[in-house]
């Protein structure tokens, strides 16, 4: 048994289905990221681990420990809420202190693990301060250290850096990550930021609808995700999603939109059926911009660019062509220009293709 199992968790309001059957087993020292747009069930399931509310169906395990209906006390963990949650009239050493004092610990093993975490979180010159004279990324550091000093069996983040700008969030993203890599507490971090599950996550949960769409490495679902849903939602700019179907054009299968046959890779061909309905999907970074070559030039897609984005790093180039508008992310900075007329090209082996009924992969 892993060190959180979740199995078939379900949660109804009524006959409004929240959480819809999920399963999952997160291994010793894993950091496990929950995200998904909001309403889609990961801030109800995170609730369910922490004791706030209990699953109509299914049961949680916290190592060997069935834990679904324990009071939060009794289960091991430590949460670290969006809103901080500091209490205004203690300085920051009571506020790390409080869990601590609370469970009759020692005064001076609560000085010690104070003194620890502020260490660790470099925050040793404000211990004496109030929560309403720091910033928001030192109240954060505070609202962690407290997590951090009862060494819990689970930590447990629900959008903790949502409250906080763009620079802090980057700086607060690598200090979460940093503390787990000297801490090896098994974590679970609820967010909708995909940024976030990327860089956080050793495995990314991807929900929608109260489901788990895709449970895996976060190379593993940017590489090859399991739905239609999941190859949107991981990914920025999003994929570039194509409706068409399958075409035999010679002797190879193709995907055929509006009258124009797309290529597809060997394995994605020999399970494609004519006039199979299909999303034709390419991540930016693999599509190819190269100037028209003239009338004569067959390769390729042929297109007028109709924005440029550039962000300093990289260059987002939107083109529409005959299959409607594609986006292409292109390292650095580019000359293009909008009305310029451009052609697309990209490896039939980059191409991801899902059933556009069912939403599910199809082929390799």
């Amino acid at each position: 048994m892993g060190a959180l199992s979740i199995r078939n968790v379900r949660k109804s309001y009524g006959d409004t289905h929240i959480l819809k059957g999920i399963d999952l087993e997160i291994e010793q020292g894993e950091f496990l990221i929950l995200v998904g747009p909001s309403g889609c069930g990961k801030s109800t399931l995170l609730s369910m681990i922490a004791g706030l509310d209990a699953p109509t169906e299914g049961s949680i395990h916290i190592g060997e420990r069935d834990v679904t209906h324990a009071l939060p006390k009794d289960r091991d963990i430590a949460m670290v809420f969006q809103s901080y949650a500091l209490y205004p009239n203690m300085n920051v050493a009571q506020n790390i202190a409080f869990g601590l004092e609370m469970r009759k610990v020692p005064k001076a093993e609560r000085e010690a693990a104070v003194l620890r975490v502020a260490k660790m979180l470099q925050i040793e010159h404000l211990l004496s301060r109030k929560p309403g004279a720091l910033s928001g990324g030192q109240r954060q550091r505070v609202a962690m250290g407290r997590a951090l000093a009862r060494n819990p069996a689970l930590f447990l983040f629900d959008e903790p850096l949502s409250n906080l700008d763009a620079k802090l969030r980057v700086e607060m993203r690598a200090e979460i990550k940093r503390l787990h890599q000297r801490t090896h507490t098994t974590t679970v971090y609820v967010t909708h930021d995909q940024v976030e599950a990327m860089t956080l996550g050793d495995r990314i949960a991807v929900m929608k609808d109260g489901v788990v769409q895709q449970f895996g490495r976060p190379d593993d679902i940017y590489r090859r995700p399991a739905t239609r849903f999941v190859a949107e939602f991981i990914g920025s700019p999003a994929m570039n999603l194509i409706e068409g179907s399958g075409a035999l054009e010679g002797e190879a299968m193709h995907v055929l939109v509006h009258g124009t046959p797309l290529a597809l890779q060997d394995g994605a061909q020999r399970v494609v059926q004519v006039g199979h309905a299909l999303s034709y999907g390419l991540r930016p970074e693999d599509v190819v911009v190269n100037p028209e070559a003239g009338p004569e030039s067959s390769s390729g897609l042929a297109g007028e660019i109709t924005l440029v984005e550039p962000t300093g790093p990289e260059t987002y180039v939107s083109v529409d062509t005959a299959v409607g508008v594609l986006v292409a992310r292109i390292p650095g900075q580019v000359h293009h220009s909008v009305g310029e007329r451009v052609r697309l090209g990209w490896s039939p082996e980059v191409v991801h293709l899902f059933d556009t009924t069912t939403g599910q992969r199809v082929g390799p």
